[in-house]
């Protein structure tokens, strides 16, 4: 009688499951040269902020004896500050009021229009509505600066330059900013909606203000930056509307005291370079304050278009 012994038993090696990540992708390689890109852009863009913030601490002498890129053994920020808004018996604060006024109006009556035209060219079909969203579309193309004068020559007609109306009706028309509600309030609007607020008795212009205008808020902000931007940093309208110092923005403002710096009129003092470079510095702190309060709101208003749900 023969007995077989029982076989040993067959071990086997478990395999190592590859290490994915919380999608269930392999981990992504590191490209060096895209790491190097990014890197050289953003040097590009803190370089010129970190030169200003640096160049603010120094005299007029030290902007030009001492290195660009750190600060000089004597600082005074705070003494180019105080100057700042005293050269001229305070004109600069002026000036800061004046542009966040045309600024502020200008983006919230941008914003509002843009909402509203965005709105019924998304939501309402009439004769002749793709030959006029063609043509905004058109506007988009053309240049600010082609319009100036005809602007300026319009307004001188009204009466109305020099005035800061001047600088507030043109910021009011934004075609970009149109083109961009339109296309969010047509996915951020359900028709659903609108039908069931109309059957509830919900007049045209109450259906805007109570229920699109909230679901359009994000793209409301994000046009509200751009014309706040663009309006802050405006240059060149403001250059050929206004003649009164009194009326000045910054920007204007700032480049008649580097005109006073270079040329050594009348006001000019030692130090005017170094209270223009101050100046800069002062101007975009309530830009960095608007970008850093809505975000969120910029972020999600510019990815809402861009994807049907």
């Amino acid at each position: 009688m023969t007995t077989t012994m029982p076989a040993p038993p067959v071990t086997r090696t478990a395999k190592k499951p590859a290490r994915l990540t919380h999608r269930g992708k392999n981990p992504a390689r590191r490209s060096t040269p895209l790491t190097i890109a990014l890197l050289a852009a953003l040097a590009y863009f803190l370089l010129p902020l970190f030169w200003l913030l640096v160049a603010s601490t120094k005299s007029t002498q030290d902007l030009f004896n001492s290195f660009g890129l750190w600060f000089s053994d004597a600082p005074q920020l705070l003494t180019n500050i105080k100057e700042t808004f005293t050269q001229d018996d305070g004109v600069f604060a002026r000036w800061l009021l004046n542009t966040a006024l045309y600024a502020g109006v200008s983006a919230v009556g941008a914003a509002l229009l843009a909402a509203a035209a965005g709105y019924g060219f998304a939501k309402f079909r009439f004769r002749g509505d793709g030959a006029a969203f063609n043509l905004v579309l058109g506007a988009v193309m053309v240049p600010t600066t082609a319009l100036a004068i005809p602007t300026y020559l319009l307004f001188a007609q009204a009466g109305l330059a020099n005035t800061p109306w001047a600088i507030i009706l043109p910021s009011l028309v934004n075609p970009f900013g149109l083109y961009l509600m339109r296309v969010y309030a047509a996915d951020s609007v359900p028709d659903s909606i609108l039908e069931a607020a109309r059957i509830d008795g919900a007049g045209e212009a109450r259906i805007f203000f109570r229920i699109a205008l909230r679901l359009m808020a994000p793209g409301v902000v994000t046009v509200l930056l751009f014309t706040l931007v663009a309006t802050w940093n405006n240059y060149f309208l403001p250059l050929i509307m206004l003649n009164d110092p009194d009326l000045y923005p910054i920007t204007v403002g700032l480049a008649s005291w580097a005109a006073q710096a270079q040329n050594g009129g009348a006001g000019a003092s030692s130090d005017m370079l170094a209270l223009v470079v101050t100046g800069s510095l002062i101007s975009i702190v309530p830009l960095v304050v608007a970008f850093l309060m809505l975000q969120r709101y910029w972020q999600s208003g510019l990815a809402a278009g861009g994807v049907k749900q």
